[in-house]
């Protein structure tokens, strides 16, 4: 006979959600002074405290102009696009009750890289009437302007008879995503050298452009997955349920639908705008949470957004000094630490294991 199983203890979900704050703190700190000028984590905390007017001492000038203008901005904007990213994942696998969910799949990614692909190959002459200060912001613009603009079509594609079921939501998602990918190949076949590269460099994801501006443009929606998360969850945990028992719970599943997929649609069209496409976060991030502190929404939700920071910050870390002082993608390195994950995840599925 095959012993009993024992019980599958988790941690707390302070002593959780305490680790992964304390993780994400001390990686945006070491990814904020390591670089071609290293600046010590001790000299990074007392830039910061300065910045927060705290009475520390004299710092050093170069400190600070490294830190303020080239390497914080990035780093926020970094464990913004993560947190987003996990967060929307961890949504649309409670919306969609499928642990294999991922925010692409409502079409906002395919739609973001149409737009941003249509606008490089052909939207030169905007660029130049937009003007030196206009014309950086153009691109994110449209980027996002795609993204939602492809989840608001699947989202009416998806509606029959009044009502918007997940399953038709997902192949409606699908289509979308499917027609932005033929019309991303025609502008690639179209394009000219230098856009197909620029275009293929956009496409694989990064934070190389970061600045202060690029983050005050997109930090307000790439918050919009985790604003109100909380009021979510009571919610995502019923739908688990099915949604008749969600319903009887007092659930308005169809509002819950539109409110998850706005959220993603917003929030996921904002880090596609700012950085490209950044694989395998929203994906993974959600279950490695749900492995650590079980299915509860309440503590995944803010623990996606602590560990999909942590985890994006430190691949940007290793994008940018793996091969220094060239700098490889982001989404390259999301890509090859994910994959394999997703094949164990899956395998975990064959097996009947669930995951």
């Amino acid at each position: 006979m095959r012993a009993a199983a024992l019980p599958l203890l988790r941690p707390a979900p302070g002593f959780v959600l305490g680790s992964l704050g304390v993780g994400l703190a001390a990686i945006m700190v070491l990814a904020a002074g390591v670089g071609a000028y290293e600046v010590s984590p001790g000299r990074v905390l007392r830039v910061l405290l300065d910045g927060l007017g705290l009475p520390v001492g004299a710092v050093d000038a170069t400190d600070a102009a490294v830190l303020w203008s080239i390497r914080l901005p990035r780093v926020a904007l970094g464990a913004l696009v993560g947190a987003a990213l996990a967060v929307s994942g961890c949504q649309m696998q409670g919306l969609f009750r499928n642990p294999l969910a991922d925010p692409a799949l409502v079409g906002v990614s395919g739609g973001a890289a149409l737009a941003a692909g249509a606008f490089l190959v052909f939207g030169g002459g905007v660029t130049a009437a937009l003007g030196p200060v206009l014309a950086p912001a153009a691109l994110p613009l449209a980027a996002f302007a795609g993204g939602l603009g492809a989840t608001l079509l699947a989202l009416r594609l998806a509606r029959v008879d009044g009502r918007t079921r997940p399953e038709t939501l997902l192949l409606a998602g699908i289509a979308v995503q499917a027609l932005a990918g033929a019309g991303l190949g025609l502008c690639q076949s179209l394009a000219d050298d230098h856009t197909l590269r620029s275009l293929t460099f956009w496409l694989l994801g990064g934070l190389g452009e970061a600045t202060g501006s690029t983050l005050a443009w997109v930090a307000l929606p790439l918050l919009a997955p985790l604003l109100g998360s909380g009021r979510l969850a009571v919610a995502l945990d019923a739908l688990q349920l099915g949604e008749a028992a969600a319903g009887h719970l007092g659930v308005d599943v169809p509002r819950l639908q539109r409110q998850v997929v706005v959220r993603v649609a917003i929030g996921v069209g904002a880090a596609v705008s700012a950085c490209g496409i950044i694989g395998f976060v929203g994906l993974a991030v959600p279950h490695l949470i749900r492995m650590a502190a079980g299915p509860g929404h309440r503590v995944a939700l803010p623990a996606c957004a602590l560990l999909g920071a942590g985890l994006t910050v430190a691949a940007d870390l290793v994008a940018r000094t793996a091969v220094a002082p060239a700098e490889l993608p982001l989404g390259v390195i999301t890509g090859l630490a994910g994959a394999p994950l997703f094949v164990v995840l899956l395998g975990r599925v064959g097996r009947g294991e669930g995951i």
